[in-house]
């Protein structure tokens, strides 16, 4: 399955942003508002960085709730790895894991065109070895 195609499938397109000046405690609220893992931080159209509930709670363990103050600049991961439309839920699958991140801007002619995490991979793939499966029963049984 490829990326595209877990786009098309995704209730909302939506991808939620946050400006880099924006504070952690802004950016929390942001995050539990929307029920979700990850913002993608972004000054205009191109995105900056991602700043997950992950990179609230470590910094958090560290150095208490002196880190809500703080800018989501100050915390957001800026090495972004990006898919794009084209790639496979595999690779992704692997790069996400190699990387030990959960949410992945998906890239083409240099734009961010969506946002996925690994539960909308896992999702689909997990529905494509279903499909599998039951067209191998099919086959099987002589359907």
């Amino acid at each position: 399955m490829l990326v595209r195609q877990i786009l098309g499938t995704k209730i909302s397109a939506d991808v939620v942003t946050i400006e880099p000046d924006a504070s952690i405690s802004d950016a929390a609220r942001l995050l539990s508002e929307n029920r979700i893992g990850a913002l993608v931080v972004a000054d205009g159209a191109a995105p900056l960085g991602i700043l997950s509930e992950r990179d609230i709670v470590r910094e958090l363990g560290r150095r208490g709730e002196r880190c809500l103050r703080d800018t989501v600049s100050d915390l957001m991961t800026k090495a972004l790895i990006a898919c794009a439309p084209d790639d496979t839920t595999d690779l992704v699958l692997t790069k996400m894991t190699d990387g030990r991140f959960r949410h992945m801007p998906v890239m083409a002619d240099g734009e961010m065109v969506g946002f996925i995490s690994i539960g909308d991979v896992v999702k689909a793939r997990l529905s494509e070895l279903s499909m599998e499966k039951e067209a191998l029963a099919d086959m099987i049984m002589g359907h």
